[in-house]
């Protein structure tokens, strides 16, 4: 045990260790309260005077919830040695959150966002103060869940930071080599001599390299063996950097570099975060200080991302969930405009439903009208264009998985069991994303096939009405002629009109039949969406999936264990050799699951979708064409009506003229002979 006179610690509980000193988990004398405590070993004292004091200051100055927070300075009892007394982070550093084989493909978006949020906001304290860290990494920044479960991340270790305003240099050397900025590299690691001085953005460079590592979980600047064998071609692969590249990678031994401008396939973020972020990335990993961006610029660029809002929209034509990043002060034209730059559909054809409904997005106003979405409650886009649906793209995790060496290697059996175990918990991640892919389909298609049948019923009520009206027009005959009387014009006028009603109501009566066609087929096709989305429900692969990672974890911890000894047992031995061969077994096992009860079905359930959409764009075509049909005859009918009655109404009134002269010609008694009536009428 060590202490000072407030706290106390066992040297068992190290936390992490550097050239300098040491931190471990202590605790308060007299409340318990757990502290992180930076203990100074002998090396530290060989340092300057000003440079042994300067990590102190530094802190005393920072007050900020992403800066780990200094209690107290202390010294040990009997060697007196200096102790920083320090805010405990109970979650380890980002960099062992990375580790984590649930996180060897990268962080979910959410705690990315997490990620980028406290870094931005710390960084821009410390820019605040004229700090310059220079040793940003994975490694110094630490997680402390917060009262609500939620992530904060926090700087730390500032034994390299000093004051630098942005326009000031200087010329010591510090740092971890993977995230130096190729300058200062060129000094540390390759020894070179040179007359060259650093500003500020060196703490950019090292920022987009963790930035890079925690969106993919690998470093960005890989040469052929890794950064630590091979650093001459590390600083070759950073300073040749095109510029856009984003990362650099050798993948055989003397052979070609290959240059990325975006994000890998098995990265996490989505297309609409990763749109935003790429840019950063490219303006802060430059290697030339001059067109780095500075500080202003990466604060203005990234806090506009974290003051975007996310809508959710999935596209049933695709089969595609996107993120859809918008200022909430945005119109929703702009929305519709960021929609068709992720999906290809122009706004003037972009529909939307909304948990069944639909969703009218008017482009003036703001986008705050907006419902609010989530990944299982998207916007569901339908595009009036029919395409086929391409679904989630994704790299097959199996060629991720490497093989164990047949002779027992403790660190290397090690290695392998962990990148094993990391494409496993991306074929789990990924098998997530396949089943709510389907239920997205299967739901959003249900959901359209609905409105389609609530056409049917509002045209074929019209229908039906305008048939009813029409019957009844039919059934009656207001005039008929008098026997050897010639027919007036009005008559045949009338006849023909009749004749045009009728035909109207045996077209209109072909319609109201069609779509009670179509109106059959659209409830098989609810019966069948229904069908099947019972069948996603019952899915049990992702539980098959997890189980077989839950058993390989298992393994994986005590390979974990195993590697920080010299040696087994032959008993031991023998069971780790055991251990191999059923972790090999589960990982076949779980790869299959995830072919053939994940993969396979998601690509049937493809195809199938594809070929509901072809007959939904039909349907949907069809039944515009009958309402345009049914509108027409209505109005046809209504006009050959309107006309039918204004020639009754006029014979209505003639005969009622001509039978009042008639009354009074027959009431004159020189009248010999009065004259007959032309029509009679009927009732």
């Amino acid at each position: 045990m060590q202490s000072t006179v407030n706290y106390l610690w066992h040297t068992d509980d190290l936390l992490g260790q550097g050239a300098t000193a040491s931190v471990y988990k202590a605790r308060n004398k007299k409340s318990g309260e757990l502290v992180a405590v930076k203990v100074f070993n002998t090396a530290s004292y060989l340092r300057p005077r000003e440079v042994q004091v300067r990590e102190f200051e530094v802190l005393r100055k920072l007050n900020h919830q992403n800066i780990v927070k200094l209690f107290a300075v202390e010294e040990t009892g009997v060697s007196r040695q200096k102790v920083l007394v320090m805010e405990y982070c109970s979650g380890g550093s980002l960099l062992s959150v990375l580790e984590s084989p649930e996180n060897a493909f990268g962080l979910p978006e959410d705690e990315f966002l997490v990620v980028l949020r406290c870094v931005v906001a710390g960084m821009n304290h410390l820019r605040e103060n004229s700090i310059v860290h220079r040793d940003i990494k994975p490694g110094n920044i630490m997680r402390l869940m917060g009262e609500e479960g939620q992530s904060i991340y926090k700087l730390t270790d500032f034994g390299a930071a000093r004051e630098l305003d942005d326009d000031e240099k200087f010329v010591s050397v510090y740092g971890t080599e993977e995230y130096l900025h190729p300058d200062m590299y060129e000094r540390a690691v390759l020894r070179k001599p040179q007359q060259k001085t650093f500003g500020v953005t060196v703490d950019l460079w090292s920022i987009g390299v963790t930035l890079y590592h925690a969106a993919t979980g690998s470093l960005p600047f890989v040469p052929f063996g890794g950064p630590r064998r091979n650093k001459e071609m590390m600083y070759r692969i950073t300073t040749e950097k095109p510029a856009g590249a984003i990362a650099g990678t050798q993948k055989r031994e003397n052979g070609p570099l290959e240059w990325s401008y975006t994000l890998p396939i098995t990265c996490r973020l989505s297309t609409g975060l990763q749109s935003q972020l790429v840019p950063i990335l490219a303006n802060i990993l430059e290697v030339e200080q001059a067109k780095c961006w500075g500080f202003d610029q990466f604060f203005a660029e990234t806090s506009d991302i974290l003051q975007r809002v996310v809508v959710h929209v999935f596209s049933l034509s695709q089969a595609a969930l996107h993120r859809v990043y918008i200022h909430a002060h945005n119109t929703i034209a702009i929305f519709l405009e960021a929609v068709y730059e992720q999906t290809s559909v122009a706004p003037q054809n972009q529909e939307y439903l909304f948990e069944g409904h639909i969703c009218f997005l008017e482009p003036s106003l703001s986008a705050q009208h907006i419902a609010h979405t989530t990944a299982s409650s998207p916007l569901t886009l339908f595009s009036m264009a029919s395409e086929t649906p391409k679904g989630l793209a994704f790299r097959d995790p199996a060629q991720d998985i490497p093989k164990f060496f047949p002779k027992v290697d403790l660190q290397a059996d090690y290695s392998t069991a962990k990148s094993v175990l990391g494409a496993g918990y991306q074929a789990l991640w990924l098998a997530g994303a396949l089943l709510a892919g389907q239920e997205l389909m299967l739901r959003g298609l249900y959901w359209f096939v609905e409105t389609l049948q609530a056409t049917c019923r509002r045209t074929l009520e019209v229908t039906r009405m305008t048939l009813l009206f029409l019957s009844s027009s039919l059934g009656t005959e207001r005039f008929s002629s008098v026997a050897g009387m010639p027919e007036m014009q009005e008559l045949k006028r009338i006849t023909e009109l009749r004749s045009k009603l009728r035909a109207l109501a045996e077209a209109l009566s072909r319609c109201s039949h069609n779509i009670t066609e179509t109106q059959t087929s659209l409830s098989n096709l609810s019966s069948e969406l229904m069908k099947n989305r019972d069948q996603v429900h019952a899915d049990r692969s992702i539980q098959q999936v997890q189980c077989c990672l839950d058993k390989m974890n298992l393994i994986y911890k005590q390979f974990k264990k195993s590697r920080m000894r010299p040696g087994l047992g032959y008993n031991e031995e023998q069971i780790h050799k055991l251990d191999k061969v059923n972790f090999g077994h589960l990982a076949k096992r779980l790869l299959q699951v995830f072919q053939e009860k994940c993969v396979q079905r998601y690509q049937t359930s493809l195809v199938t979708h594809g070929k509901w959409m072809r007959e939904v764009h039909d349907t949907r075509n069809h039944l515009r064409m009958v309402s345009c049909s049914v509108a027409a005859f209505n109005t046809e009918a209504q006009g050959a009506q309107e006309s039918l009655s204004k020639i009754l109404d006029q014979l209505s009134h003639q005969l009622l003229q001509d039978r009042t002269k008639e009354a009074q010609v027959s009431a004159t008694p020189t009248a010999p002979h009065p004259s007959p009536a032309l029509m009679d009428l009927v009732l």
